[in-house]
C-alpha cells in the first residue's frame, strides 16, 4: 500500500497548525508538526517529507526565512509560506529565497489545500521527467533531464521555480510573454498569487545567470528571451 504524502507543518500557533493538520489529514496527507526552526529541519530530514508548510513569524533565532534559506540550501522541496497579511517584504524575500507559494494570513484551509495539491501537481509534473533535453536561453544550457542550468559548462543553482521558469522561457525564445501567460505556463492556471511574482523570479534568474542570459523586459506587456 503507498504511504501518504508527509507534509511539515512549521508553525508556532498552535491553533493555527491544528487547523492545517485537520484539513490535511482530511485530503489523505500525514502531517508531521514542529514548533520551531531547528524542529522543523530535523523533520524534513528525518520523515521524508514532500513538502513544507513554513510560517514565516517563527519565534527565536531562526525564523521562516531562515529557513527556507537553509531548506533550499539542501533541497528543492516544494515550500508555501505562510505570511501576514502586511508582510509583503516577508512575501518577496520568501519567493526569492525559493519559496514556490505563499498564504497570507487569515487564511481559507480549503484554498491552502487545494494550493498544496497544486503545488504537488506541479512537482511530479512533466518538469520533473528524466526524459528531457537540452535547452539554449543564450549561452545558458538548460538541461531538463537534470534540471540544472549551466554556464561554461558549470552549474548555477537555481530555485525549483527559478528553472521551471528558466526552462519555459527556453521554450519560448523570441515572444513576448506577459506576466499571465508565464504564470498560467509555470505555475499553472490553478495558481492564485500575485502576478509580481513572476517579476520576483525573473529579477533571481537574472542577478544568478547575469549576461549571459538574454532575457529582455518588454514595456507594457512582460519579458522576451532572445
Amino acid at each position: 500500500m503507498k504511504e501518504p504524502p508527509t507534509i511539515v507543518v512549521i508553525e508556532d500557533d498552535p491553533n493555527i497548525a491544528d487547523l492545517v493538520d485537520m484539513y490535511l489529514r482530511q485530503e489523505g496527507f500525514r502531517v508531521i508538526q514542529a514548533e520551531h526552526g531547528e524542529g522543523g529541519l530535523s523533520a524534513v530530514r528525518d520523515q521524508r517529507a514532500r513538502m513544507v508548510i513554513l510560517d514565516v513569524g517563527l519565534p527565536g533565532g531562526m525564523d521562516g526565512l531562515e529557513v527556507c534559506r537553509r531548506l533550499r540550501a539542501q533541497s528543492d522541496i516544494p515550500v508555501l509560506m505562510l505570511t501576514a497579511r502586511d508582510g509583503e517584504i516577508d512575501r518577496v524575500l520568501g519567493l526569492e529565497l525559493g519559496a514556490d507559494d505563499y498564504v497570507t494570513k487569515p487564511f481559507s484551509p480549503r484554498e491552502l489545500v487545494a494550493r498544496v495539491k497544486a503545488i504537488l501537481r506541479r512537482a511530479d509534473g512533466p518538469s520533473r521527467d528524466p526524459g528531457g533535453d537540452v535547452l539554449l536561453a543564450g549561452d545558458v544550457e538548460v538541461d531538463t533531464a537534470r534540471r540544472e542550468a549551466r554556464v561554461g559548462g558549470q552549474v548555477v543553482a537555481l530555485a525549483a521555480r527559478e528553472f521551471d521558469l528558466l526552462r519555459f522561457l527556453a521554450e519560448n525564445p523570441g515572444l513576448a510573454l506577459n506576466r499571465q501567460q508565464l504564470l498560467d505556463g509555470v505555475w499553472g492556471a490553478d495558481w492564485y498569487g500575485d502576478a509580481r511574482t513572476v517579476d520576483v523570479h525573473v529579477r533571481q534568474l537574472r542577478k544568478k545567470l547575469g549576461d549571459a542570459l538574454p532575457l529582455a523586459t518588454v514595456w507594457g506587456i512582460g519579458y522576451r528571451l532572445g
